[in-house]
């Protein structure tokens, strides 16, 4: 089934076609160089971006694909979480699509289908875990089936992802700063006692990164050599002071360290065949590593998507809109966008 995905909850415009579960051909625009100006990403310039770009997406996605719109046999959307106007951009192009091509079109769950990414590259068994860590969102589920997603836990504040880029701009790092921060840590040596591992003095299964964010400015507030003097655009590692490398390592080990001691908590209580890692800070090297090994340590698989999806990505969204529609689950035009902080509801309609 040819389906047509289309991603643009936040400041990534992707497009992807994937039939019966494989990649046909995919296409993307960033505006990580754009929104860098500005520290973090501007929702009125991303949507109007959407706006601009995804015609040309699409005639691009086409010919790559070799294919036409008369091909196309579903439409699948992202319809939320994430910036409302970003998704409405992208909403009313897959509606335009639908109703002109008269095919069906189904709305996508932006988390569920980071966690079911891996899907695509490994055999995923369930019931199994899923942690999925972003810029924008912190959640973690049981799965059941690719269908059954329960939440057990969520951040309380920042998110994972927003709290390293957050660390990045207190160094005077560039936007997106996670990136630069896990190229530091690789090379540091880890305090275990520099930075409190943050919400874990409780017997829930949510987060908190608030705290830890706090933490890093009193510390660098009495370290302020530390933070480069302007924008540091040309970062080069051989000239970083090995002490900041250290802070890094210490601060990515004491978040890390935090994700680990909920998972373990879930495990006494859920018994999974293992961990789906998703998100775009599931791209962070450390993270990987660490989970690879803690995961093995309990003789309980890992699964985690490749750098590339674990990015905002059209094929994501895809690869579930094509399981949906094969399943019978549609959307009418009415569908709604759902802005991050709300649940994306269950409101298909079954054929």
């Amino acid at each position: 089934m040819l389906t047509l995905g289309i991603e643009t909850s936040c400041d990534e415009t992707g497009l992807a076609l994937v039939n019966k579960g494989e990649l046909v051909a995919h296409v993307m625009v960033s505006q990580v160089d754009l929104h860098s100006l500005f520290g973090g990403v501007v929702p009125e310039i991303a949507s109007r971006v959407h706006l601009e770009v995804l015609p040309s997406l699409l005639e691009t996605l086409l010919q790559r694909a070799g294919c036409t719109l008369q091909d196309l046999e579903g439409i699948a959307v992202t319809r939320g979480p994430g910036l409302l106007a970003s998704l409405l951009i992208g909403l009313g192009f897959a509606k335009g699509l639908s109703l002109g091509l008269h095919v069906p079109l189904v709305g996508v769950d932006h988390l569920q289908a980071h966690l079911l990414a891996a899907e695509m590259q490994q055999e995923v068994e369930y019931p199994c875990l899923g942690l999925l860590v972003s810029g924008g969102h912190t959640h973690f589920y049981l799965i059941k089936s690719w269908q059954e997603f329960i939440l057990l836990g969520r951040t309380l504040d920042d998110a994972l992802g927003e709290a390293f880029d957050k660390v990045a701009k207190m160094l005077n790092l560039p936007y997106p700063g996670g990136v630069f921060l896990d190229k530091l840590a690789r090379q540091g040596k880890v305090d275990k006692e520099l930075f409190p591992r943050p919400y874990i003095d409780n017997t829930n299964l949510d987060f908190s990164f608030s705290g830890i964010k706090t933490a890093v400015a009193n510390y660098l507030q009495k370290n302020k050599h530390l933070v480069f003097p302007g924008l540091k655009e040309d970062l080069k590692l051989d000239v970083v002071s090995q002490e900041l490398k250290d802070m890094c390592a210490s601060l990515t080990y004491s978040l890390v360290e935090a994700l680990k001691i909920k998972v373990s908590r879930a495990l006494k209580n859920y018994p999974v065949k293992g961990l789906i890692l998703a998100g775009g800070v599931a791209a962070n090297s450390i993270l990987r590593k660490e989970f690879s090994l803690f995961l093995e340590q309990k003789n309980l698989k890992f699964w985690v998507p490749n750098k590339e999806l674990c990015t905002d990505n059209g094929i994501m969204v895809a690869y579930l809109g094509e399981k949906l529609l094969q399943a019978g689950y549609t959307h009418g035009l009415e569908v709604d966008a759902i802005p991050r902080g709300r649940t994306v509801p269950r409101d298909y309609k079954i054929n």
